[in-house]
């Protein structure tokens, strides 16, 4: 009884020292989905826990350091509640963001913050795993498989502790298909737009009042041409009969004048 009333203790004051650490929502408009790690807290830390004591048992048989890590286990439960306290996991249009400050071993030296950003596009699959140990405690593990056989499974982001694993996957897979969707129609309206223009200029010179085409120019001035040629013509023929009449007067004056 005393042990267990001591394990109590610890929590209550472990959860007092970090009440302040919460973890706040996201206040950004471009966040569709964010996942929840308070539920299972308890959870995370009474696995990692029995994880570290076994860890701790194999070393005090090995070489006798698992009793400085049992020593150091309220320090640890103590890192634990701060890291699962201050995960942040939340889906936005673009991409998956995972951010978190760890303390380190020594929590007076400060803690390390961690920012994973990764772009959807990249993302091939969400994997919801859970291990025999993990199983006992109700602990899931998430990891985002990245595109690309090539590439290490260490590359993968792996997290722990996520309390609706399957809603968060939901979330990412109606994601991805929603911007392959998008990319679909985008194709789509590209090729109907560079169809429709052909048909849109069609119409508009169907619809449009009809202009006087080359050959319509050409003939017309062709017209002209030949209008001014008459004209020319004519006024030739006017000046050739002016002539023919001078001639012949003039050839009647000088037959009256050898008459005489």
């Amino acid at each position: 009884m005393g042990s267990r009333d001591e394990v109590v203790e610890i929590d209550s004051l472990e959860k007092g020292l970090l009440s302040d650490n919460g973890i706040e929502r996201e206040d950004d408009d471009d966040v569709l989905y964010t996942a929840s790690f308070q539920e299972k807290e308890d959870n995370f830390v009474q696995y990692q826990t029995a994880q570290w004591v076994l860890y701790s048992l194999l070393l005090i048989l090995a070489w006798g350091i698992g009793l400085f890590m049992l020593l150091y286990l309220p320090v640890r439960r103590y890192i634990l509640r701060k890291d699962i306290r201050s995960r942040k996991l939340f889906l936005t249009p673009n991409a998956i963001v995972y951010k978190v400050t760890r303390p380190v071993p020594f929590p007076c030296f400060g803690v390390l913050k961690k920012e994973k950003h990764v772009l959807l596009p990249s993302v091939q699959d969400i994997v919801i795993e859970q291990g025999y140990l993990q199983s006992l405690f109700g602990v899931y593990s998430l990891r985002i498989e990245n595109v690309g056989v090539r590439r290490p499974p260490s590359d993968d982001v792996q997290i722990q502790g996520v309390a609706n694993p399957s809603d968060f996957r939901k979330a990412v897979l109606t994601r991805l298909s929603n911007m392959t969707n998008e990319v679909f129609s985008r194709e789509a309206s590209a090729i109907e737009d560079v169809q429709n223009p052909k048909r849109s200029l069609s119409s508009i010179t169907s619809m449009s009042p009809s202009k006087p085409s080359r050959h319509d120019l050409s003939h017309s001035g062709d017209q002209v041409v030949l209008q001014k040629l008459e004209e020319v013509g004519s006024s030739v023929k006017r000046v050739q009969a002016l002539i023919e009449e001078q001639c012949g007067q003039t050839s009647d004056s000088l037959v009256e004048v050898s008459g005489f």
